[in-house]
């Protein structure tokens, strides 16, 4: 094992700090990807893209951003549409609770702020969805504000320039590398910097095998200079993806096919999917939700058929799908759950999560 200082970051001379930010500026200047929400300063955007950057790779994002800031151009209109407009044109993305929490910080924008994201960080701190990352990342970017911006690219970058062998997925960690950002982070150009760290992480820095000879501050990285680029960081191991075995239900009445709005909390909070139910261990294949139907539908069903299997990967979470199809025999009037029928050209106006897009592109084909 190779041994070395967790704090080398600490004994950073003015000199050597001036050294990577010119080296970064002047790179990022020169060598910045083209991006959509790299040509405006409005913090609206800049928010919505960072928002949409976590956990979704740049190249799925931008169709997503367009088409986003052209339904709703302004914090004022997201702050007022309707949450099954704004949940449609997140469809695909996944992590819905990010565009929840994205408008729910507008309307907070709207009501406290007078529709102006503010320029302070323990006021912008304050938002629903806004975290120290993406406070940092609008507050530098928008505003030219000297804040740190730390995400997992940068924490990457960090973790190899200044040699830190700490675990990047502790919280503790974060908190170190916000350190070290409110140390380098210049006052004059602080946007280009942070972003230039951000493209650092994701063009030249990446997890595996990093481009040491085409980094702009390779000869001020430790790692490199102790050759231990490759072990850094250090990140302790995944957790298990648990498995979950689902019934899924396709039913129809006549042309119509059964939609139901999960609940506005947990996972795909809000959103409408097929009837699911967690399969009942020594159950018959199929009563699991023939039971849900009856239970929680009020519906019973017959023509019950095996059809097809469907998989979804959550980021800790496996779902192997059963789907049955089957016809309305008799049904309930319910309040809740909220249900719908509708045909298989209306169902392009619910918001419907991946999970189930893939059920649903199975019963187009």
């Amino acid at each position: 094992m190779v041994m070395y200082k967790a704090d080398d970051w600490k004994d950073l001379d003015r000199e050597r700090i001036l050294c990577i930010q010119k080296q970064l500026i002047d790179w990022y200047e020169k060598n910045h990807r083209k991006l959509p929400w790299r040509e405006t300063r409005d913090p609206y955007h800049i928010w919505v893209s960072e928002v949409m950057l976590q956990q979704t790779r740049v190249d799925t994002v931008i169709p997503y951003f367009l088409n986003f800031i052209g339904k709703f151009p302004t914090i004022e209109v997201l702050a007022q549409a309707h949450e099954e407009e704004v949940l449609k044109a997140w469809e695909g993305l996944g992590y819905y609770s990010r565009v929840r929490n994205l408008q729910r910080g507008a309307k907070v924008v709207m009501s406290q702020y007078g529709g102006l994201v503010p320029k302070e960080l323990q006021e912008i701190k304050k938002i629903p969805g806004i975290g120290p990352y993406t406070a940092g990342a609008i507050l530098s970017i928008a505003y030219d504000k000297a804040v740190p911006a730390v995400d997992g690219n940068v924490m990457r970058v960090f973790s190899r320039l200044f040699c830190i062998d700490y675990d990047i997925s502790d919280g503790k960690t974060r908190r170190e590398m916000e350190q070290i950002g409110n140390v380098v982070v210049p006052e004059e150009n602080p946007s280009f910097f942070n972003q230039g760290l951000m493209e650092l992480g994701a063009l030249i820095c990446t997890p595996l095998s990093p481009k040491c000879i085409a980094c702009p501050v390779y000869g001020q990285c430790r790692a490199a200079q102790k050759g231990i680029q490759n072990e850094l960081p250090i990140k302790k191991k995944k957790q298990a993806v648990k498995e979950v075995e689902l019934e899924v239900a396709l039913a129809w009445k006549e042309d119509k096919v059964l939609l139901m709005k999960r609940p506005t909390e947990g996972l795909l909070a809000s959103l409408w999917t097929f009837p699911s139910a967690v399969r009942e261990e020594g159950w018959e294949p199929g009563n699991s939700i023939i039971q849900e139907l009856k239970e929680q539908y009020g519906m019973t069903v017959e023509n019950i058929a095996y059809l097809f299997d469907a998989h979804h990967v959550f980021t800790h979470l496996k779902w192997n799908m059963k789907v049955y199809g089957c016809n309305l025999a008799s049904e309930e009037k319910l309040e809740y759950p909220q249900v719908q029928w509708v045909t298989l050209d209306e169902i392009k106006d619910y918001a419907i999560p991946t999970a189930f897009k893939k059920v649903l592109n199975k019963i187009k084909r």
